[in-house]
């Protein structure tokens, strides 16, 4: 995996194809909706086409949450990816006490977000369920949420810690390349200066979690 750098220290480009640019630009800093380039797009699309506007579209909205007098960091990103997994991932109904229970997106060792994640899914509501952000101490503090980011500071203990969520439906993410491997599910990567992401279906079947072919079409190699 190429080495990871601090959103203050480079910029990042957009985490899509040149061809279907949304968001914020994070060259120019500046709030921008890039449609496709001169060649129009057929009008039959692919799945992956399709899934890559959809999902360039809902992160360009999630930008909001964010200032816009400057380009994104690296970690303004990858909060507002998680913020949107939500809403392409389905928890069986037994994951929450009522129809309306918070959804929890939790984060477990360093919380290299600052407060971005918090701000990220703050006063946010998906299906009827409130977004709400806890940072953990244990993994057995974890244990009840439905999101959890485990940091790259615990990878000497992510067998440990897999282990521990096994049998619940959580949806695990984290940043290191010992993380899909050990049976995590969701994996950041940093691709031609772009933040995108690895998906371990097999995990999230596990873990009793459905997630969309949109996200998954998405997703590049492990």
């Amino acid at each position: 995996m190429p080495s990871r750098v601090t959103g203050n220290q480079k910029k990042f480009q957009p985490p899509f194809p040149s061809c279907l640019e949304s968001g914020l630009s994070l060259a120019a800093g500046k709030n921008v909706v890039c449609f496709p380039r001169k060649n129009p797009v057929p009008k039959t699309c692919t799945p992956v086409s399709t899934a890559v506007l959809l999902f360039s579209l809902i992160c360009f909205l999630g930008w909001g949450a964010f200032a816009q007098d400057a380009a994104p960091t690296e970690y303004q990103i990858k909060a507002a990816f998680l913020y949107n997994f939500v809403k392409f991932v389905d928890w069986p109904p037994q994951s929450f006490a009522t129809p309306s229970s918070p959804i929890v997106i939790g984060v477990l060792g360093e919380n290299v977000f600052g407060d971005n994640l918090e701000q990220a899914v703050h006063d946010k509501i998906i299906n009827n369920h409130p977004l709400q952000y806890k940072k953990f101490d244990s993994v057995a503090e974890a244990t009840n949420c439905q999101v959890l980011f485990i940091s790259a500071s615990e990878k000497n203990r992510f067998p440990q810690i897999l282990d521990t969520l096994r049998g619940r439906s959580i949806l695990t993410v984290s940043e290191s390349d010992r993380f899909i491997a050990a049976g995590g599910i969701i994996n950041f990567v940093i691709v031609n200066n772009r933040v995108r992401f690895q998906i371990n279906n097999e995990s999230a079947r596990k873990a009793g979690l459905t997630i969309s072919s949109d996200l998954l079409n998405l997703a590049v190699p492990h």
